[in-house]
């Protein structure tokens, strides 16, 4: 019998499955607006609101990390690899913003970021179910 996750995976899995499939669910329905180039462009052109966006993501990734040093089990691999993703996006942003926009840019093919974006979802009510669900007795 498979043991209950960490109580701190369990914690961040109540607020990062949730997030991930609520975004995802949402960017897969508004996938043409948002991977638009003029949306796209709006967002990088602008080097407060990336730099905003990067101290952020590098704030959480931060957060994360410190606050859950946990790999026993893959809902806290996922958690942790997470902050990592967050931690190397962010710092990608304030370092070299034009670089990561190119990829951005090269990749916003609206089919293949939906197929990404219901991965997401997926993987966001797994997360959510393991932070939600009441874990079994434990047995003496």
């Amino acid at each position: 019998m498979a043991m209950p996750p960490d109580p701190r995976t369990r914690a961040f899995a109540r607020v990062i499955g949730p997030f991930v499939a609520i975004v995802s669910v949402i960017a897969v329905f508004r996938m043409p607006e948002i991977t638009a180039t003029a949306f796209l462009d709006a967002f990088f052109q602008n080097p407060v609101l990336v730099w905003i966006a990067g101290a952020t993501l590098v704030l959480f990734g931060i957060l994360i990390l410190a606050q859950h040093p946990v790999w026993s089990s893959a809902p806290a691999v996922g958690i942790s690899l997470f902050g990592w993703i967050l931690l190397a996006r962010g710092i990608a942003l304030l370092t070299v913003p034009q670089a990561y926009e190119r990829i951005v840019l090269t990749l916003a093919n609206v089919t293949g970021l939906r197929i990404g974006a219901g991965l997401l979802a997926i993987i966001g009510i797994w997360l959510a179910s393991v932070g939600w669900r009441t874990p079994p007795a434990s047995r003496p």
